[in-house]
C-alpha cells in the first residue's frame, strides 16, 4: 500500500463523515420526476431524495420543482442506502424546523399568517415551513361558515392553541376565530367612541331580510328598518338593496350595541315645504297607490300621500273606487283640505267636474225665450 501524502491525508481529514438525523446542505446533479440527486457539500458521498421525502405532494413531477445546480438542505436518513448513496429527506428537515417555528409561535401567543393548503369537511390546513396545522370549522370564523371552499388558497392569519407534536395523537390547532373577536370588539370600541345621534355614517350591506337590512358599520352592525328606508313606501328591501351594496345612512338612535339607521334625511324631507304645494284649491297630479272601499290613496310624490274619498271621486254616484280608478293610474285632482300637523291631504276629482246642465223640456225647445219674457214684464 503506497503511503498517502500530506496533501491527501489533510483531504481525507477536512472530508466530513455523514451522520443519520444531521442536516446537511448539497447541490442538485440530477433530478428525474421521482427523485433527486445531491452532491453533499464538505463530503466525496452523493445522497438521494425520494418524490415521498421531498413534499406530501401526490404525484408531483420534481423536475418542475428543483434545477441541476440548485442547493438544497436536507437530513440525512440513512449514511447507505445499500447501493453506496445516502438516503436523504428534505421535507422531514422543513417538518423539523416547522415544528421549532410553531413551538415558538404557541409559547408566545404569536399571530401566524399562512396560506390555506387544503379544506377539509371539518376545518382548514395550513402549513407552517412544511408541517401542518389544523383549524377546526369552529375556529375558522366568528360566525357559521356553511361552505369553507371560499378559504382554499387564501392567507389567513391564526394563532397556535394546541401544540402536541409527540405520541399517537399529534395535534397542532390553530384558532382564527379569537383574531377575528378581538379585531371587531377593538373595532366596535372605537365605533362606539365616535359616532352619535344625529350623525352620517358609511357602510355596506351585509345582510337583507323582509322587515330590513343590516349595515355594516366597521365595528357593529345598524339596522335599517323596511321604514326607514324612504320617505316613501317601500313594499320589499331586497328590491330596494343587496348584499355589498354602500350606503350612507343618519343615526336615527344608539341602544347599548344596537344602531338605528334612517334615509329619511331631514333636508329631503317632502313635507317641508308641502304647505306650499299642496294648498287648499291647488290643482296636482298623483298616482292611484291603494284603494280602499271607502277612498284612493294617491302618492303625490315619496312620502306624502293624499286621500281622495269615493265620494269626491266623480259627480255621477261611485259605488267603489276600483270600479272606476286602477292601481297605478295617473290622476289629476284638486287639494280640498290640508293638515299639516297630521300629515294630510284631501283630494277631489270632482271638483274638476263642470256642474252637469239641468234638463230640457222638449215641449218648451222651441219657444222663444225673450218673447215670453217681453211679454211677463207688460203684464
Amino acid at each position: 500500500m503506497s503511503e498517502l501524502s500530506f496533501e491527501q491525508m489533510f483531504e481525507e481529514s477536512s472530508i466530513k463523515r455523514l451522520r443519520a438525523g444531521e442536516a446537511v446542505t448539497g447541490q442538485v446533479i440530477g433530478v428525474k420526476e421521482d427523485e433527486i440527486i445531491l452532491s453533499i457539500a464538505g463530503s466525496k458521498s452523493e445522497g438521494i431524495i425520494t418524490r415521498s421525502e421531498f413534499t406530501n405532494e401526490p404525484n408531483v413531477d420534481l423536475t418542475t420543482k428543483v434545477s441541476v445546480g440548485d442547493e438544497l438542505e436536507v437530513k440525512v436518513l440513512k449514511v447507505n442506502d445499500g447501493e453506496g448513496m445516502a438516503s436523504l429527506s428534505y421535507k422531514r428537515l422543513a417538518a423539523d424546523k416547522g415544528l421549532k417555528r410553531l413551538k415558538e409561535a404557541f409559547e408566545n401567543k404569536e399571530v401566524l399568517t399562512e396560506k390555506v393548503t387544503q379544506v377539509m369537511e371539518k376545518g382548514l390546513v395550513v402549513e407552517v415551513e412544511g408541517t401542518r396545522v389544523f383549524i377546526p370549522a369552529s375556529m375558522v370564523s366568528d360566525t357559521y361558515d356553511k361552505d369553507l371552499s371560499k378559504y382554499a388558497g387564501q392567507e389567513i392569519e391564526f394563532v397556535v392553541t394546541e401544540f402536541n407534536p409527540n405520541g399517537r395523537r399529534s395535534r397542532i390547532i390553530g384558532d382564527r376565530k379569537q383574531l377575528l373577536v378581538a379585531k371587531k370588539a377593538a373595532m366596535q370600541k372605537e365605533l362606539f367612541e365616535k359616532i352619535a345621534v344625529g350623525q352620517t355614517v358609511e357602510g355596506v350591506v351585509k345582510n337583507v331580510t323582509d322587515f330590513g337590512a343590516f349595515i355594516d358599520l366597521g365595528g357593529a352592525d345598524g339596522l335599517l328598518h323596511i321604514s326607514e328606508m324612504s320617505w316613501g313606501r317601500v313594499e320589499n328591501p331586497k328590491k330596494v338593496f343587496k348584499v355589498g351594496d354602500k350606503v350612507t345612512a343618519l343615526i336615527k338612535d344608539i341602544n347599548g350595541e344596537k344602531v338605528a339607521l334612517s334615509l329619511k334625511f331631514p333636508e329631503t324631507n317632502p313635507w317641508a315645504n308641502a304647505a306650499e304645494k299642496y294648498a287648499v284649491g291647488n290643482i296636482v297630479e298623483g298616482k292611484v297607490a291603494r284603494m280602499t272601499d271607502f277612498g284612493a290613496f294617491v302618492e303625490l310624490e315619496p312620502g306624502v300621500d293624499a286621500l281622495l274619498h269615493v265620494s269626491q271621486i266623480s259627480r255621477e254616484h261611485v259605488e267603489k273606487p276600483s270600479d272606476v280608478l286602477s292601481a297605478g293610474q295617473i290622476i289629476t285632482a284638486r287639494v280640498v283640505d290640508f293638515n299639516e300637523a297630521d300629515r294630510k291631504i284631501s283630494l277631489s276629482t270632482k271638483a274638476l267636474e263642470a256642474p252637469a246642465e239641468a234638463p230640457v223640456d222638449e215641449d218648451i225647445a222651441d219657444v222663444d225665450i225673450e218673447a215670453v219674457a217681453a211679454q211677463e214684464d207688460a203684464e
